[in-house]
């Protein structure tokens, strides 16, 4: 019983130790705590598939009574906001593409006459099959309404219909979207991995100051080891893309050079931020903690499975930070769209910017940890 006890009171101080080295470490508080913030912020207020806010656009041909009320129900119910409203057919393609409306609502200039003889009538909605989750959401709000309007008007008659048509995605089929997405995502996370132990690794075998005594300058140092990640990221995209065409049969409706342009620029962006992570990690125990705590925030605002539009305005600021929101856009509109070049361009901007910012900053901090 004694030897019980004494061994009882000898683990009860270990604990107490532990907890104590724990809890007194700077970096340790961090850890615990960040995290847990992070995720139930983002959680609450990004990864969610309700719809606040649903632009779109409007072409009335009718321009009718029935036409009229419909629409202003839309306008109505606080979720449907209208930023378009267009003359002809031809704009359509537009609305979609510039991502200036989710939706848009067609009515033909018979509409009315078909309701006034008792014979049918549609309404034409097209989505943006990009993203099959918000898209579907959407139509249902817009059958809701129209359900209500033919019980009002109709009583058991539903003598309006909506025609719907999903642009990129026909069948609304999930993987279409979201396996083009995660070209970027997973081309994200290889590339924080692997750049991101690069440096860290050195420092952990005892090899690091013997690179530093080498006739390399830092920058030259910190350049070998930025490619091969990109290399090795290139051949890894490109075995992902083959599934996606061969295996998952997603079309590919794209230059592949433009795709692998958009892929390239991506990654040396997240090359940038996985460098400056390895430059003030002293382990790689400490570069996984730190691209645990980063992949999560960045795939979450990235737009991959819920949009950005409906977060709120200080998460949407903080997209613009985000490499993944723009790759993941852009390897979409190329993959699913058939964007060219000058479409998806803007999205290089962004992406430029923060490799340009990165890869000093780690030159820098490689430099003056190095000191």
């Amino acid at each position: 019983m004694l030897k019980m006890m004494t061994d009882m009171s000898k683990l009860i101080n270990i604990c107490k130790k532990e907890l104590l080295v724990t809890l007194k470490d700077p970096s340790a508080k961090l850890i615990l705590t960040l995290p847990i913030i992070l995720q139930i912020v983002l959680f609450g207020y990004a990864a969610t598939y309700n719809l606040d806010r649903v632009p779109y656009a409007c072409l009335d041909n009718s321009k009718s009574k029935t036409s009229t009320e419909f629409l202003a129900r839309l306008d109505g119910t606080g979720v449907f906001q209208r930023t378009q409203t267009l003359m002809n057919t031809s704009q359509i393609a537009g609305s979609i593409d510039s991502d200036k409306a989710m939706i848009v609502i067609s009515i033909n200039s018979d509409f009315e006459k078909n309701l006034a003889r008792g014979n049918s009538a549609s309404i034409q909605v097209i989505t943006d099959g990009r993203n099959t989750m918000t898209s579907s959401v959407a139509l249902s709000y817009v059958n809701d309404i129209i359900e209500k309007l033919n019980t009002e008007r109709n009583g058991n008659k539903q003598l309006i219909n909506v025609e719907t048509r999903a642009w990129y995605n026909p069948n609304l089929i999930t993987r279409w979207s979201f396996l083009p997405g995660m070209l970027a995502a997973l081309s994200l996370t290889q590339m924080l991995i692997l750049a991101g132990l690069s440096i860290a690794k050195e420092r952990e075998q005892g090899t690091f100051d013997q690179l530093l005594v080498t006739p390399l300058s830092s920058a030259e140092i910190l350049i070998g080891k930025a490619v091969p990640p990109l290399f090795i990221g290139l051949l890894q995209v490109t075995i992902m893309l083959l599934f996606c065409i061969f295996w998952f049969k997603i079309p590919m409706n794209g230059s592949f050079i433009t795709l692998y342009l958009t892929i390239l620029i991506f990654m040396i962006s997240s090359t940038g931020i996985g460098l400056s992570v390895s430059a003030i990690s002293s382990s790689m125990q400490q570069v996984m903690v730190y691209t645990f705590v980063l992949l999560m925030p960045m795939t979450l605002l990235s737009g991959l499975s819920t949009p950005i539009r409906n977060m709120p305005r200080i998460l949407q600021i903080a997209t613009y930070a985000n490499p993944l929101r723009f790759g993941v856009e852009a390897i979409r509109r190329v993959y699913l769209e058939g964007a060219g070049l000058a479409q998806v361009a803007p999205n290089f901007i962004p992406m430029i910017i923060i490799a340009m910012l990165t890869l000093p900053l780690a030159a820098w901090l490689f430099k003056n940890k190095s000191a």
